[in-house]
């Protein structure tokens, strides 16, 4: 049907966002029987970071039937190192150290590669997949609860005007819905921003543990280091706002550079290293949406939030939000009056791994949580259950929980025995969090 020249068509979902978590929810519907339409703004393979998955990512890239592939392309990762400039040594955690044994490793991956995958994935269930189409427009009912239909145009100028019975926000960064409802925060715990390159000729880990990624801690924020299996590594800075006003005039590229050459554990990797992509940027770098879902859609991973990636939390959280949001839709279509249960029940997800993982995150350069990561000790199994956190097993029965709050208790009370140290601490994290007027336009590359 045409209407002043835009085509209609109806679908049972639309998901906009062809990343992990737009592929991973369209594969799973299309699988219960619904007519899933994708749209994704680009064409696939292409550039993205977060290249590090976590163990939980691999027991759900097998339900998807990916798996094998995913590990074929990927980089294996034991475990993770941490590198401070406070300590004389290196701190390796493995994954087979936590608490539930069946998840020693995980990839780190291409992002182009490995979404690219998934998208394959997904149209190979049935999925009606667009690619270079750009979801622009959302048209919303007479109350402004439901959105009753999302125009898209596609790289030929084609209009589309969809009528899902249920729309699925997976658009990430662009948070396409969050945008338009006003719902997007920035998050005044951690402002922070990331420049980024890939280089050739890092020096890795030796043996079982190349793999694995490295955090470098500097005096303006962190650095990863994450091998792939091409042979280059990922290499970025997160910075707090003040540190990338600094930045004024100079090129991008020079300005990572001399922060790298600023952090002296990271520049002795990279001492032989050659950039082989152009660095690039990106601020604002953590935000969340007062809402997780309406009536007649959901957000999904980043399209929802967006927290530090300091434990590589990213992908996880977008394919298992879509994971469950995959449930909710289904239930939500086949079962109405189970709906609003469903609901709350996937709103509750979408907060608990975000505020778990940030709890963490927060307190990171705190120098008592810094001592806790570089002399780990396991009472109470607490270093199992910190392992599992940085696993990803936090939607699972593993039983963590009150191991995690034995922790948690243990490093208040040592925070209260060093009031003046804690003080500190506090006054310079404020600092660093702080906005700055030219902050974001010194993000831009």
């Amino acid at each position: 049907m045409q209407e002043a020249g835009i085509t209609q068509r109806d679908c049972d979902v639309l998901v906009i966002g062809g990343g992990p978590a737009g592929s991973t929810v369209a594969t799973l519907l299309a699988r219960e029987g619904h007519h899933v339409v994708l749209l994704d703004k680009d064409r696939h393979p292409r550039f993205h970071i977060g290249e590090s998955l976590l163990p939980a990512n691999l027991p759900l890239l097998d339900r998807l039937g990916v798996g094998d592939a995913i590990r074929a392309i990927g980089m294996h990762k034991p475990g993770a190192e941490f590198v401070s400039p406070q300590h004389t040594h290196t701190q390796v955690y493995h994954f087979a150290d936590a608490w539930d044994k069946s998840m020693p490793a995980a990839y780190q991956v291409k992002r182009a590669d490995f979404d690219h995958v998934l998208l394959r994935n997904a149209a190979s269930q049935g999925v009606d997949v667009h690619e270079a189409t750009l979801a622009r427009e959302v048209r919303w009912s007479a109350d402004a609860q439901r959105a009753e239909s999302v125009t898209s145009t596609d790289e030929n100028g084609q209009a589309i005007e969809w009528h899902p019975r249920f729309l699925v926000d997976a658009s990430g960064r662009d948070t396409f819905l969050a945008g338009r409802l006003k719902s997007k925060e920035k998050n005044p715990n951690h402002n922070s921003a990331a420049v980024y390159a890939h280089f050739r000729g890092a020096r890795r880990q030796a043996g079982a543990d190349e793999g694995n990624i490295t955090i470098f801690w500097f005096d303006h924020g962190w650095f990863w280091f994450i091998p792939l299996s091409d042979g280059t590594t990922s290499v970025g800075m997160v910075t707090w706002p003040y540190h990338m006003k600094t930045r004024g005039g100079r090129d991008l590229q020079d300005f990572l550079l001399d922060n790298i050459r600023a952090c002296p554990a990271l520049a002795e990797r990279l001492a032989e290293a050659e950039p082989v992509t152009a660095a690039e940027a990106t601020g604002n770098y953590s935000y969340r949406s007062t809402l997780s879902h309406g009536e007649g859609f959901l957000l999904l991973g980043d399209a929802y939030a967006f927290i530090d990636p300091v434990f590589s939390s990213g992908v996880w959280l977008a394919m298992s939000s879509a994971d469950i949001g995959a449930r909710t839709v289904d239930t939500c279509l086949r079962e109405p009056a189970r709906a609003a249960r469903a609901m709350r029940h996937f709103d509750q997800h979408m907060r608990h791994g975000p505020r778990e993982f940030s709890w963490f995150i927060y307190r990171m350069t705190n120098p008592t949580m810094r001592g806790f990561f570089m002399d780990p000790h396991n009472p109470l199994r607490m270093k199992e259950a910190l392992l599992s956190v940085l696993a990803g097993d936090l939607f699972g029965r593993t039983p963590i929980w009150p191991s995690l709050w034995a922790f948690k208790s243990f490093y208040f009370a040592v925070n209260l025995g060093n009031p003046l140290r804690t003080w500190r601490a506090w006054r310079q994290r404020r600092r660093n969090i702080r906005p700055t007027v030219s902050a974001n336009a010194a993000s831009n590359p």
